[in-house]
């Protein structure tokens, strides 16, 4: 065992792509239709999908949520009190933080190997069709 690296997991394609069909299957459930970024345990674009009639502002929007999720093992639902905090108000003007819900953190066994993204919806839609995809991609 090296003392100079360590083994890191990310999120498979095929599990991105299971993710993004539950996603969306939620968010047609709640009733808009969204736009859903994956991204592996980097930040990087694994998958995603945007609804035909999805707003374009809210491409990047799902894939920052995704970020920014990945990035801190945080929800982004927990960055908008997060924010309020005066020690940690400045992170609004880091690139990429996106501060609004619908972006989750992917784990498996305690890691983190991913985050997910929603937008398109209201706050509480976009939270809503993602606490359920990742229920159901608990199962």
């Amino acid at each position: 065992m090296s003392v100079n690296s360590f083994t890191s997991r990310s999120i498979t394609k095929e599990a991105a792509a299971r993710l993004i069909a539950l996603a969306i299957a939620a968010s047609e459930r709640v009733g808009f239709e969204p736009v859903v970024a994956v991204v592996d345990a980097s930040g990087n674009l694994k998958a995603f999908e945007r609804s035909d009639r999805s707003s374009y502002l809210a491409v990047n929007i799902a894939i920052d949520k995704a970020y920014t999720a990945a990035s801190f093992g945080l929800s982004t639902a927990e960055w908008v009190d997060l924010l309020e905090d005066r020690g940690a108000s400045n992170l609004r003007h880091v690139p990429r933080v996106m501060a609004a819900a619908g972006g989750f953190p992917i784990t498996e066994d305690g890691a983190i190997i991913g985050g997910i993204g929603i937008s398109g919806g209201s706050w509480r839609q976009d939270q809503e069709a993602g606490e359920e995809a990742l229920r159901n991609f608990a199962k």
